[in-house]
């Protein structure tokens, strides 16, 4: 791991700027703290106004009596950077920071992230003050890492922004508007550009039917936010601090290709809300955890829970208590697959605003006699209980891609369904199956490396990135297995339709060439059969018709004018296997059919024993041991007896049975 802290980190965003008036509170809010197993916060993230009250004249000697009396009493901060939430002043002052949306319309003041990225004083003002914090705290034994601004998000479409996608342009196109022409396919609708100048970002009042537009504007907004990034990180360094530094990254977040932000990053970190109580725990803890494992498989280290809730969130459409034992279970859950913290938003609620309600450590009342703080305080005591397990990492043989400009392709393309090509659920589907058989699974995007891999599935990958096709054809030749599914290898990187059979340059890999895709409305199912036994599975949404050249087939559809056709592929390719996936099957196939295909690929499970339903298992190694988590999201208690094999149980309780929300880790 590139950045280890001394302990598994614990605590939340404090904000003792909304409480200054107050001094017996914040006198109170470290006993609560210590008492609480809190060792590290998240500090100044919102509080600019506070910092700098008026241009040029900082007010830091508050903050300093802060981090001061934290340290004193063991709890260490992640000091933010400002720039989430800028003050009046800024705004009034210099209107050109204030972004303007896809109709053109100029924001005002308000709310937060309602900034331009592009603009140079907003970049001059966050350097500025960036650096008045490194030059004060940077050197503060007390201060870990730096926590850059506040979950970057959100386009400009201002005439900076407009200048400067026409200069990001101009680089990437060699300053060739032919060139850019020839790539966006513009001689469609007669769309074709004269000069740079014509180029607009793309908006409900002028083009979206250019897709290689909508996709390098998509790129531009991304590249343009980490290089806001990369400018704050920039002002620390100039300042001449060189501490770790993250930012806080978000849940199905898809404006910034988080591959990349993470290469600017000296540690990952991510706030994590998931909805829980609302329907099966055991689909929302799955969901969560292949959340929990993209944002690992980012750098493949440990990372950092930034945020999560301790009671009720108040910006969903309803505000669910957490259940006894849900916090303790959905904390562990974040570490089991690979945080070294646990944090919370927030240590303190607010007494006005808009996330007055929003669950926290110390509630309202300010009494250690409240449900959620004791269970804050149990979850504190657990990360002291195995704290030996930080910066154990997490090994995968398994790979699921997961590609954030595959994803912007899928999502504009027009077709085959307009109304749910469901992408990410896509994903998940394959994730689920193998992560019910206890496995790790990482999610790369087509840039990363497939080495080391015994299995890589690409599902619904339309399009192909440069040099991915090599990639797939070297692992497979070398011994691996690969999975592809229907509506992959259609399109390159500028959205344009391969030419000469699909999938684009591993038909041969795959033994087969896709011929055409059949879209089914909502409801509309088909059926799958295995070739061998008596073995159906409904499918739904999409059946891709192969013509098969060398690859084998093994289930065949079983309705409609293609029954009999191939809905599911195997072919011999070098050392490997390559199998296609025709058909959007039910969840029970992929269970099924990859649990047959990780035994025959020589993948060994944490655990040999079959695993209940609603059971999460997940392992962690360290250069001495292997950790391995068992957690019954299940509402019930559901048998189980994990076979120690002569293993050390380090955490809870084995009996031959598992209380709802709860964990067994096991040393070995």
């Amino acid at each position: 791991m590139g950045v280890k802290f001394n302990h598994l980190c614990y605590g939340g965003d404090y904000n003792p700027d909304q409480w200054l008036e107050y001094p017996e509170i914040l006198e109170e809010d470290i006993r609560l703290m210590k008492k609480a197993h809190v060792n590290t916060v998240s500090l100044g993230i919102f509080a600019w106004a506070k910092l700098e009250p008026e241009e040029g004249v900082y007010d830091f000697d508050w903050m300093e009596e802060i981090i001061n009396r934290l340290y004193e009493n063991g709890i260490y901060v992640f000091l933010a950077t400002p720039s989430g939430a800028r003050p009046h002043w800024l705004a009034d002052r210099y209107p050109e920071v204030l972004r303007v949306n896809e109709m053109r319309q100029k924001n005002i003041f308000g709310q937060r992230h309602n900034h331009c990225y592009t603009s140079p004083i907003y970049r001059q003002k966050v350097r500025q003050i960036n650096m008045k914090l490194a030059e004060r705290f940077g050197d503060h034994p007390g201060v870990l890492m730096w926590h850059i601004s506040n979950e970057y998000g959100g386009e400009c479409h201002c005439p900076l922004c407009q200048s400067a996608f026409r200069g990001w342009l101009k680089k990437k196109y060699n300053n060739d508007i032919k060139e850019v022409n020839r790539k966006w396919n513009t001689a469609f609708w007669s769309h074709d550009y004269q000069n740079f100048d014509q180029i607009e970002s793309p908006t409900p009042l002028g083009e979206t039917s250019i897709h290689g537009l909508v996709l390098d504007w998509k790129r531009f907004v991304s590249d343009q936010t980490i290089d806001f990034c990369k400018a704050e990180i920039q002002a620390l360094r100039d300042a001449g601090n060189h501490k770790p530094v993250t930012t806080n990254l978000m849940y199905n977040f898809s404006t910034i290709n988080y591959h990349e932000m993470a290469k600017v990053l000296d540690v990952v970190s991510w706030d994590n809300y998931p909805q829980w109580h609302k329907g099966p725990e055991r689909l929302v803890a799955m969901d969560n955890g292949m959340q929990h494992d993209i944002m690992r498989t980012l750098k493949k280290e440990p990372f950092i829970l930034m945020e999560s809730c301790p009671g009720p969130t108040n910006w969903k459409s309803v505000s669910k208590l957490k259940r006894p034992g849900m916090l303790e279970t959905a904390s562990l859950q974040a570490v089991a697959h690979g945080s070294d913290s646990v944090m919370y938003f927030q240590i303190r609620k607010g007494r006005g605003g808009f996330e007055k309600f929003h669950g926290a450590l110390i509630d309202h009342y300010g009494k250690e006699d409240e449900r959620t703080y004791q269970e804050c305080k149990e979850v504190g005591a657990d990360l002291e209980q195995i704290d030996e397990l930080k910066h154990a990492n997490v090994k995968a043989d398994v790979a699921v891609i997961y590609d954030w400009e595959n994803r912007w392709a899928v999502e504009e393309a027009q077709g085959p369904r307009n109304k749910g090509m469901f992408y990410k659920e896509t994903v998940e589907k394959h994730y689920y199956a193998f992560r019910k058989l206890g496995l790790n699974v990482d999610l790369p995007d087509m840039t990363q490396d497939l080495d080391g891999y015994k299995i890589v599935v690409a599902p619904m990958l339309y399009m192909f990135r440069a040099g991915f096709e090599e990639k797939v054809r070297k692992f497979v030749e070398n011994g691996g297995t690969f999975i592809m599914t229907y509506w992959s290898g259609v399109v390159d990187e500028n959205d344009l339709c391969v030419l000469g059979g699909t999938p684009g340059g591993l038909m041969d890999v795959m033994g087969l060439r896709s011929t055409e895709i059949d879209a089914l409305y909502d409801g509309e199912t088909n059926v799958v059969k295995a070739v061998v036994g008596d073995v159906s599975y409904q499918c739904e949404r999409f059946c891709q018709l192969v013509d098969v050249k060398t690859a084998e087939p093994l289930f065949v559809y079983g309705e409609d004018f293609y029954a009999g056709t191939p809905a599911m592929t195997v072919n011999e390719f070098g050392k490997g296997k390559a199998y296609y996936i025709c058909a959007d099957a039910e969840q029970k196939f992929f269970d099924n059919v990859y649990e047959e295909i990780v035994t025959k690929a020589g993948v060994e499970r944490p655990l040999k024993q079959p695993v209940p339903e609603g059971i999460e298992v997940c392992t962690r190694q360290s250069k001495d041991a292997e950790y391995v988590f068992i957690q019954n999201f299940n509402k019930v208690s559901t048998v189980f007896k994990p076979e120690l094999d002569g293993a050390e149980v380090l955490f809870g309780e084995v009996t031959g049975e598992m209380k709802p929300f709860s964990t067994i880790i096991l040393k070995r």
